[in-house]
């Protein structure tokens, strides 16, 4: 039988969101990731190379088309090559024992930020390096979905040492790590106990104990809005007054508890002298971005730095 052999490079930052994409049409064992390599060089892109097997059957040709459909908005928008088909006679024989995966990949966010499974021996030599150190899990924000990869970036541009800081919806906890390494003290909630169990497991794995608070908890009328990722409803939880105690507020949630939550986003935030208070919202697409902007200035807040990927949206709001 004959194979069709497909390939495609992608970024650092791209490569665990194109594999989680295309792990819905391909099975994971005809999918397998190298680091990227042209001629033994170097691309001021490129990281890694993904490449698929795909039997010549009479499904195809439906196979091919259901993947440039995944594809084409990624190439679209800069995170993928083009992709590059061929036909050949055998899967490389090597394929098969390779034991490269998403969850081996050093995956680098923003100008600081290294991502790492919890196995990996990846030594830093960069002082300015902060790794972050993650198992998989079934909170939301496991892998680095493009909601995560902005949040994270925006992170890195507000927070800074001895911020009091809440992450609302902390899922893996990849976020309430990364404010803790830049200096921030946190206070982690979620209303799903997948999600607080899988926080305090990446706080303890990260040995930021002393810097992370991790409850089952919501922010204020948060819990009477069901679970923030739209899963099955949750128990009601201990509500958190918000009374201005925060200095800067992330919550990677849907856009309909976003704009619930406003105005007590602001009336939780601090402007001080020294410090405007920021709201950092994520978890949400394009066509949601002028209804949370919307709530959000109503609210009292002024619009500050806005990233995307894809359809997906980062926006940052200031409390003047």
């Amino acid at each position: 039988m004959s194979w069709i052999e497909l390939s495609l490079d992608t970024t650092n930052e791209a490569v665990d969101w194109v594999y989680t994409l295309l792990a819905k049409a391909i099975a994971a064992k005809d999918l397998h990731i190298s680091e990227y390599a042209e001629n033994g060089k170097n691309h001021e892109k490129w990281k890694f190379t993904i490449q698929m097997f795909l039997p010549e059957d009479a499904r195809i040709h439906q196979r091919l088309d259901e993947i440039e459909k995944i594809l084409t908005p990624l190439h679209r928008t800069g995170m993928t090559s083009e992709l590059q088909t061929f036909v050949v006679d055998q899967k490389p024989n090597h394929l098969d024992t390779d034991k490269t995966s998403a969850n081996s990949l050093i995956r680098r966010i923003g100008d600081r930020f290294v991502i790492l499974s919890t196995d990996s021996d990846y030594q830093s030599s960069d002082s300015q390096e902060i790794v972050l150190r993650l198992q998989n899990s079934l909170a939301f924000g496991s892998g680095l979905h493009p909601a995560t990869i902005l949040s994270l970036r925006l992170l890195e541009r507000y927070i800074s040492p001895k911020l009091y800081t809440l992450d609302l919806g902390s899922g893996s906890g990849i976020l309430s790590v990364a404010m803790a390494k830049l200096g921030a003290e946190v206070l982690a909630i979620d209303n799903d106990r997948t999600a607080v169990n899988a926080t305090q497991d990446a706080v303890e794995r990260n040995q930021v104990n002393q810097q992370v608070i991790v409850r089952e908890a919501s922010l204020g009328s948060a819990s009477k809005l069901g679970h923030w990722m739209g899963g099955d409803s949750v128990e009601p939880v201990p509500a958190i007054i918000a009374n201005q105690q925060f200095d800067l507020i992330v919550a990677n949630i849907f856009a309909r508890v976003h704009i619930s939550l406003a105005a007590e986003f602001y009336q939780a935030l601090r402007s001080i002298d020294f410090h405007s208070g920021i709201l950092i919202t994520a978890g949400y697409t394009s066509d949601r971005a002028d209804d949370v902007t919307s709530a959000m200035t109503e609210a009292g807040f002024a619009l500050g730095d806005r990233l995307q990927i894809d359809e997906w949206i980062a926006i940052a709001f200031v409390k003047p």
